[in-house]
């Protein structure tokens, strides 16, 4: 049994699809429930309905990580003799917590979008539409030559001085530092009451806004100063950037029809619509989970042969049609990625911790 409390749990989410990456008409993050309860088990899921949470129940576990979350639309009274009052009212009478990780997960490195591209097979993925682009910041530290190495690789391991496929990038420039320790200080080199001269480096390195805090913090660790003179300075570089959807290419050219088996097989679908000719050659593709279909025209400025997504009506697929824009409608349950991806996300961290993925399909709709 877990001694952690769910809000471990929820840090270690919003480090992988911080809450800031949501869409201001989303509703991330807590649900239902409590962030201080102890933890017993974790049921991830595509969306939370009844059936998920009598499953929940069944396997004891008392934290829901859903993809969609439960409450989307603000709930102006909450009637137990309503679907969404009564699956309310079970989740509190089971002290079920429910954290949804919705389209900061989309944006998310390593999310949605990016789990679509890796299975239908696309590479040199970049994001369809930008959203975010992260701040960079420089920080100078003064450290004693003897340790330099030291405190460079500490500035390294906690994602400082990385530049494309670069690490342990800094810039080192000589000078001499003076201080006078004052009564109570414990100085790593120098006398109380006496000005000291200290040859140093000044390292300089670039960190990402959201490494900024650890950063900090492993340099501090590393160095030996009692009191670390260091700066931290904005910039105006173009940091990583963010956002809705993936576009790239394939190894290879197929035509639109082996497209779109590949797809069905990949994403476990059994049934997808399709707007294009078969026999098109296709090379570049552009996806997105959920419901994409105001991004067609994005995709086609892109450059992409082919665009997989879901929910479209009718007269954007007459769009994609007159754009010459191979579509492919997967359906919104493709997004179904999540759930094992983010199991393994949370097993990672917490390895002594039972997660489980639903087997519940929440998928509304069914072929004939």
């Amino acid at each position: 049994m877990s001694e952690m409390i769910h809000q471990a749990i929820f840090r270690e989410l919003e480090g992988w699809a911080p809450k800031t990456f949501a869409y201001d008409w989303d509703n991330v993050g807590l649900q239902v429930g409590s962030i201080s309860d102890k933890t017993e088990a974790v049921l991830v899921t595509l969306d939370v309905n009844d059936a998920v949470v009598d499953e929940a129940i069944r396997l004891g576990a008392n934290v829901i990580v859903s993809h969609h979350p439960m409450l989307f639309k603000p709930l102006k009274t909450i009637d137990f003799n309503t679907p969404k009052g009564k699956l309310v009212r079970k989740l509190i009478k089971h002290d079920i917590t429910v954290y949804a990780s919705h389209t900061n997960l989309d944006i998310a490195e390593g999310g949605v979008n990016d789990l679509l591209a890796e299975k239908i097979g696309i590479e040199n993925v970049q994001p369809m539409v930008v959203t975010h682009e992260e701040p960079l910041y420089k920080l100078a530290v003064f450290t004693p030559v003897d340790h330099v190495n030291e405190v460079v690789d500490a500035l390294s391991e906690a994602g400082a001085g990385h530049i494309g496929n670069y690490s342990h990038c800094t810039f080192q420039a000589p000078g001499t530092g003076t201080f006078k320790p004052l009564e109570g200080a414990n100085p790593y080199i120098g006398t109380p009451h006496k000005i000291e001269r200290v040859e140093e480096l000044k390292i300089e390195t670039i960190v990402p806004e959201t490494l900024l805090k650890n950063v900090v913090e492993a340099m501090l660790k590393a160095h030996p100063y009692e009191e670390v003179a260091y700066d931290i300075y904005p910039l105006k570089n173009e940091g990583k950037k963010y956002g809705l959807g993936r576009i790239g290419t394939l190894k290879e050219v197929v035509n639109f029809h082996q497209l779109i088996e590949m797809t069905k097989k990949v994403l476990d679908v059994r049934h997808v619509r399709y707007v294009g000719d078969l026999d098109k050659q296709v090379k570049r593709v552009a996806v997105l989970g959920g419901s994409g279909e105001k991004y067609i025209h994005k995709a086609k400025q892109l450059g992409a042969d082919a665009y997989i997504t879901g929910d479209v009506t009718f007269h954007q697929a007459q769009d994609a049609k007159d754009n010459g824009l191979a579509l492919i409608d997967a359906g919104h349950y493709i997004e179904q990625v999540m759930k094992e991806a983010t199991k393994r996300f949370i097993e990672e961290r917490f390895p002594s911790l039972n997660v489980y993925v639903s087997n519940v399909n929440t998928d509304p709709f069914q072929f004939l």
